[in-house]
């Protein structure tokens, strides 16, 4: 089949391989671009390591670079390629990956898939080192070590818990945060298009695009009942998910996995009062402060969560530097029972009771004279407890963000 230099240089990219012993071929003499797929490192089984070689020697040779990949390709856009925002220049030489051998529910085989990772990274003349997290706030600890080693990124190899940890150490770094999912729940992983085996996930991040993206940050009281703040990608909430998040178990969730969420779940709309509490916040447009009472506040910051929910506040994206949050301004068990199955089905819609709201911060505290506890979390981690300020801080982490990805 006939091909045009730019088409087979498109199709190059959507492999990411190099037939052994193409450079060698009549062929490549009229491929315009063939020099930036090598800059680009597309490995070769048989002879990546005599063409690094070949090329250090001539002093053409750099590792993968960001500022090759300008554009991300749009299928079905009229232009086919849109410039990203937020894009920065940067250099993957060196990264660290950081997991829980006890995340997920197929931890045993754990060593094994973060060795498949390690070795696409090592192929591709990166230099990666695999940290083990071996309890709370570990995760955290090796991030600083990674930072404090050079490393220029940092693989979250988990779930969203995981990837909270590292969190906390590279916002406001340069460093890059990826990841490989392997946890029970991985909705970044999911709005990042990542999902898959980890070896897959590895080789969509050695050729992903840095970008800077805003993170949110919460301030809550912690169980100390002092001040404290996090950041957070994916959601915050206050209400019932946090309640759902404080209730389970470490080893039910390796067994069963998501099923445990929906058991959980039912449970609780069966049986929690769904306690009001204030919110207020300045919608984005109008400039008008509202405050009102409310049994779950969720502050989203992602397009999809995967899985059953899928999209939940439309307009939500991680580029975004507003918070997308979903009000519910209800206690009634059956309103709540029918939004969330219209949420499953993909045809939920908002009403008076519960609302969507563009805004920018957000503020909650218990109403005068309450006796009820309202747990707070952040990315599926439990907190604390009101009073809590939301908010969006902007360009704050440099994110591995695959070329076909759309958050």
């Amino acid at each position: 089949q006939q091909m045009t230099p730019r088409s087979f240089y498109t199709r190059i990219l959507q492999l990411r391989k190099i037939p052994h012993g193409f450079l060698q071929s009549p062929i490549s003499a009229w491929i315009p671009h063939l020099h930036i797929a090598i800059k680009m490192r597309l490995p070769c089984a048989r002879c990546s390591q005599a063409r690094q070689q070949r090329l250090m020697g001539s002093g053409e040779y750099r590792p993968w670079t960001s500022d090759l990949r300008k554009y991300r390709y749009v299928p079905g856009s009229r232009s086919r390629k849109v410039e990203l925002p937020g894009r920065v220049n940067f250099t993957m030489r060196k990264v660290a990956l950081i997991y829980n051998p006890a995340s997920g529910q197929y931890s045993t085989k754990r060593a094994t898939a973060i060795q498949k990772a390690l070795n696409e990274f090592r192929e591709a003349g990166i230099e990666a080192e695999a940290l083990v997290s071996d309890g709370p706030g570990g995760a955290t600890a090796h991030a600083r070590q990674a930072v404090s080693r050079g490393c220029d990124a940092v693989i979250a190899c988990g779930g969203d818990g995981t990837v909270h940890e590292i969190l906390q150490t590279l916002a406001g770094t340069e460093v890059a945060l990826g990841v490989v999912p392997l946890g029970t729940a991985n909705a970044l992983a999911a709005d990042l298009g990542l999902i898959g085996p980890p070896a897959s996930a590895a080789r969509k991040l050695i050729s992903a695009i840095p970008t800077r993206v805003p993170v949110g940050r919460i301030y809550f009281r912690d169980r100390d009942g002092k001040d404290a703040s996090r950041y957070f990608l994916v959601a915050a909430g206050i209400g019932a998910d946090a309640l759902l998040m404080s209730r389970m178990d470490a080893g039910l969730k390796r067994r069963f996995g998501y099923l445990v969420y929906l058991i959980e779940g039912f449970r609780i709309l069966a049986t929690d009062p769904f306690p009001p509490f204030e919110a207020a916040f300045t919608v984005n447009g109008s400039g008008v402060k509202r405050v009102e009472a409310v049994s779950q506040l969720l502050a989203v910051r992602v397009r999809s969560f995967g899985g059953i929910l899928r999209e939940l506040a439309p307009g939500a994206t991680l580029h975004n530097g507003n918070l997308h949050l979903v009000a519910f301004k209800t206690r009634d068990r059956m309103r709540w029972l029918q939004f969330f199955l219209a949420v499953i089905a993909g045809r939920h819609t908002f009403s008076r009771d519960i609302e969507h709201v563009d805004a920018h911060a957000a503020e909650c505290r218990a109403q005068d004279g309450s006796h009820y506890s309202h747990f707070v979390e952040a990315d599926g981690e439990v907190l604390g407890s009101l009073p809590v300020r939301i908010e969006a801080v902007p360009e704050a982490l440099t994110l591995l963000i695959p070329p076909h990805a759309q958050p």
